[in-house]
């Protein structure tokens, strides 16, 4: 399962292991299509439940909470199924989560259904990258950042579909329903054809699982501070240039948008910069390049500075989170790397909380300039985190870790 050095030559990949890449990418790009059909509807969400910006918070912070219930989930249906089954399941509980929220119009229906969405959202990355790391080890070179990549497509389409939707006067109850029935349609079409690249090795036992616990507390922790940036980024980037900055709202935006168009382009080559120059390479370079990018972020003096400065994080850090589980996919036995990918994406939401809650905190208790310099400590402390993503198996003295099932 261990990937070759960059430059080695592979075997010619196979007309079964293109289609379940395609259709493993087209569920990252549902996952990113839906999650921003729904988080950039949140200000018509407040208007239809009149809550305050304090309830809004509480329950995207709830999101992330529950999804680490889905991830835990996630390793139990992947351990005694496929990641197959896991990761069709978790994208029929968004569709029906969807469905839910379109349709409640009261505050205890609308939490029971973005709870329910919670579950799905953390089922489906953690089946995602399981897939992607079975097919990347299929490949036997580095394609994980691909996948990661499609996903940010799927945002912007999703964020373009809320516009388009706004402008058209389209009700919320509408769009959402929208978005739900794509993903249940993209879940129908692409489903079956998830494992084209062979059969996963599934335990149907209760085995413990042995990997060596402190390459995989690294990665963890570089998950961690790459969500917190990526959550930082996304959830106040917009109120810097607003409330500090002065800009208007439209150019507020821009903020977000260039972050995830230059995410995009790190993403799409992270793969290439992957094998020629290696994991560790790619991940110190990008997180340096994040940290010059919010050190511009932190003394900016005027709005365009800001954007540009989160364009060049966008360019640098997003290829953390792809690396980190392929990274994770060689820790552990063939048969025990869907219980690996699971618990290391639970580092997913902790970076998030951190993002959405400990940032947002200090910016409020100083200034949202002092808020943006925590992310700029994290970019610096993933630097620091770069040999954990070339990890080597340990045979000697690992730990094993019992399944919580």
């Amino acid at each position: 399962m261990t990937l070759p050095s960059p430059g080695s030559d592979t075997a010619p990949v196979t007309p079964a292991q293109r289609a379940a890449r395609v259709c493993t990418a087209a569920a990252f790009g549902l996952q990113g299509f839906f999650l921003a059909a729904l988080l950039t509807q949140l200000p018509q969400i407040k208007d239809r439940f009149g809550f305050d910006d304090t309830t809004i918070v509480v329950a995207v912070v709830m999101v992330s909470l529950v999804a680490g219930v889905g991830s835990v989930l996630a390793e139990f249906v992947a351990t005694r199924t496929t990641s197959k089954t896991t990761l069709r399941s978790g994208l029929a509980v968004v569709a029906v989560a969807g469905i839910a929220i379109a349709l409640s119009h009261s505050t205890v229906p609308f939490f029971v259904g973005f709870a329910v969405y919670g579950v799905g959202l953390g089922m489906v990355d953690a089946a995602a990258n399981m897939q992607a790391v079975a097919i990347q080890h299929r490949y036997g070179r580095s394609i994980l950042s691909s996948f990661h990549a499609v996903w940010s497509v799927g945002a912007i389409v999703g964020a373009l579909f809320v516009s388009v939707c706004s402008a058209l006067d389209v009700s919320l109850t509408v769009s959402v329903l929208i978005a739900a029935v794509v993903v249940a349609l993209g879940t129908a079409t692409l489903g079956p054809r998830l494992l084209a690249v062979g059969p996963e090795v599934a335990s149907s036992t209760a085995a413990p699982l042995v990997i060596p616990w402190r390459p995989f507390l690294a990665l963890g922790a570089a998950m961690a501070l790459f969500f917190a940036i990526d959550f930082s980024v996304g959830n106040w980037s917009a109120l810097y240039l607003k409330d500090l900055l002065l800009a208007s709202a439209s150019t507020a935006a821009l903020a977000v948008a260039a972050y995830q168009g230059a995410g995009l382009v790190s993403r799409l080559t992270g793969d290439y910069w992957v094998r020629r120059y290696g994991e560790i390479a790619v991940v110190r370079v990008g997180a340096s390049i994040g940290a010059v990018g919010l050190v511009v972020v932190v003394f900016a003096q005027s709005p365009a500075m800001a954007i540009a400065g989160f364009l060049i994080v966008g360019l640098g850090v997003p290829v953390v989170a792809p690396l980190c589980f392929s990274a994770a996919g060689r820790l552990a036995p063939p048969e025990q790397t869907d219980a690996v990918i699971a618990r290391l994406n639970l580092f997913n939401y902790a970076g998030t909380v951190v993002g959405g809650g400990i940032v947002g905190a200090i910016a409020d208790l100083t200034n949202m300039r002092i808020g943006f310099a925590i992310p700029l400590v994290f970019a610096v402390g993933l630097v620091l985190l770069a040999p954990a993503f070339r990890p080597a198996r340990v045979a000697a003295a690992p730990v094993a870790v019992e399944h919580t099932g």
